[in-house]
């Protein structure tokens, strides 16, 4: 049996080199691409694809979304597996959420990742059980209350913030991003002025802390 793929990601050399990993085998068949939250949503229904390979960010949106919306909108829905340059908890519980059949981070061998397109093409899972039963744990104890200063951060200031954290430069964060330098200053500037720090150092060590304090188990 063929499985048929479709790829989410708003890199074009990303979605050629995984095109050609998985289309050197004969049982997958790359069926169609889309670089945008958009876009997928837009071809995904039509084609109906048995495992749909979405990136977890995008310029408009976000991976975990396309994964719960086209779960609604296509019977049956592809398996779902997401990709991501980040080993990020929130991702990573927002993704089982929205019933994703597995989480991979893009340094995964090639071997690995036509192994678990074939996994999920056959309705298995690779989500691992330790992981998810985290996630239950913390449904049943409930959100942790939010810092209100973080809050106020733009889901924008918040990617940056974790990439500050990481030790990213501007010029990375840019990179990273797609936007100008001079526009992730203006964005560094703004969230410290939110979280009351005059450096960025100050940032990332409340990055660092408040990821710990969410996520003790990861300590």
């Amino acid at each position: 049996m063929t499985i048929s793929v479709f790829l989410l990601d708003d890199h074009e050399v990303v979605r050629r080199g995984l095109a050609q990993l998985l289309e050197a085998d004969d049982d997958i068949r790359v069926v169609g691409e889309a670089s945008t939250a958009a876009q997928a949503m837009a071809r995904v229904p039509a084609l109906r694809p048995d495992v749909a390979i979405l990136d977890v960010r995008l310029p408009d949106g976000d991976g975990v979304t396309v994964c719960r919306d086209l779960r609604a909108a296509v019977d049956p829905p592809p398996a779902c597996l997401m990709l991501t340059s980040y080993s990020d908890d929130e991702a990573l519980f927002g993704a089982i959420m929205a019933g994703a059949a597995g989480y991979l981070l893009k340094q995964v061998t090639g071997m690995d990742l036509v192994g678990a397109v074939r996994t999920v093409g056959a309705g298995g899972s690779l989500l691992d059980a330790k992981v998810t039963a985290a996630v239950l744990d913390r449904l049943r104890r409930g959100p942790e209350p939010e810092d209100p200063r973080y809050a106020a951060l733009s889901p924008q200031e918040q990617r940056i913030l974790d990439l500050i954290a990481e030790g990213k430069t501007n010029r990375q964060i840019g990179a990273e991003l797609h936007l100008a330098e001079k526009t992730v200053k203006n964005y560094v500037s703004s969230l410290l002025r939110k979280l009351g720090f005059e450096r960025r150092t100050e940032a990332a060590v409340y990055a660092t802390q408040r990821r710990s304090t969410q996520h003790p188990e990861h300590r």
